[in-house]
C-alpha cells in the first residue's frame, strides 16, 4: 500500500501522521508544492492525504499549482481513493468540489474546544462529544455537496465534515506534536496578535505536552476509519455488494 500526502510548506508536515501510516505498513511518497508540482498516477496511491499551509485555497495566482492540486484531489475523491485533508487541506478539498472558501469571522489559533455533531449512523466517523485539538487557520468553507457536518465551535461552524464513506476535512490539527506545534510558531508567529481566539506563544507551546498525545491518539482513529471503510468498499465491490 502506498501512502501519498500533499505538502504545500516545509514546516507543515505528517507530524503524527508518520508513525501511523509506517506501522501500517504504507509506503509513504509526497508532493512538496514548494519543490515540484509532479504528481503520481492516481492508480499508484492507495490513500491521500492533503496538509496544511498559511496560504489561502483561493490564492490560484501566486500558487498556480493550486488549479492542478485541486484537480487531482477531486479526482481522488471521484475514483474512490480514502482521503484526508487537515486545514488548508480541508478547504482544498472543499474547493476542489466546488464549494467556498472565504475569511472566518475571526482566526482561530491554539488550544481551543470542539464539539461533535451527534450523528446515529455508523457510516460517518464520531468524535468525541468534547475535544481541544489544535488550531491556526483564518479561513473556513461552505460544505461540499453532499458532505456531512462531524464537529462544530463557537469559533468556527464547519470544523469536521466527512463525504460517502471515504473523505475526511478537519479544519483542525490532530497531527500536531510538541515539534510541530514549535515550526508553526516560528514561522508564523507574526499571526498571534491579541484577539479572542489566538493564544499567545508561550500558551500554545507550553500546553503542547499535555494536549498533543490526546488528539494525536484521536488522529489515530481518524486515520484508521479510513483506512477500513476503503478496505469495506473494495470487499463490497468483489461480493457484488
Amino acid at each position: 500500500m502506498r501512502a501519498h500526502y500533499l505538502q504545500h510548506v516545509p514546516f507543515e508536515g505528517l507530524g503524527s501522521i508518520e508513525p501511523w501510516l509506517r506501522g501500517a505498513g504504507y509506503v509513504i511518497t509526497d508532493t512538496r508544492f514548494f519543490e515540484s508540482t509532479r504528481l503520481p498516477d492516481l492508480d499508484d496511491i492507495d490513500f491521500l492525504l492533503i496538509l496544511g499551509g498559511p496560504m489561502s485555497a483561493n490564492d490560484e495566482h501566486e500558487f498556480p499549482w493550486l488549479v492542478q492540486e485541486k484537480q487531482f484531489i477531486r479526482s481522488a475523491i471521484e475514483t474512490g481513493k480514502p482521503a484526508l485533508g487537515v486545514c488548508l487541506g480541508a478547504q482544498l478539498i472543499a474547493s476542489a468540489l466546488g464549494a467556498r472558501v472565504f475569511p472566518n469571522h475571526c482566526k482561530e489559533i491554539g488550544w481551543f474546544p470542539v464539539h461533535a455533531v451527534p450523528i446515529d449512523d455508523p457510516v460517518y466517523f464520531r468524535f468525541p462529544a468534547l475535544m481541544e485539538p489544535f488550531h491556526w487557520h483564518g479561513e473556513t468553507f461552505d460544505l461540499p455537496a453532499g458532505a456531512v457536518r462531524l464537529a462544530q465551535s463557537d469559533a468556527c461552524t464547519n470544523q469536521a465534515f466527512q463525504l460517502g464513506k471515504h473523505v475526511i476535512g478537519l479544519q483542525f490539527h490532530l497531527e500536531t506534536t510538541p515539534q510541530t506545534a514549535r515550526k508553526l510558531v516560528d514561522n508564523c508567529r507574526a499571526e498571534l496578535s491579541r484577539a479572542k481566539y489566538v493564544q499567545s506563544e508561550t500558551a500554545i507551546l507550553k500546553a503542547a505536552d499535555e494536549k498533543c498525545p490526546p488528539i494525536n491518539d484521536l488522529m489515530i482513529e481518524v486515520l484508521s476509519f479510513l483506512r477500513d471503510s476503503a478496505i469495506w468498499t473494495l470487499a463490497e465491490g468483489l461480493h457484488g455488494g
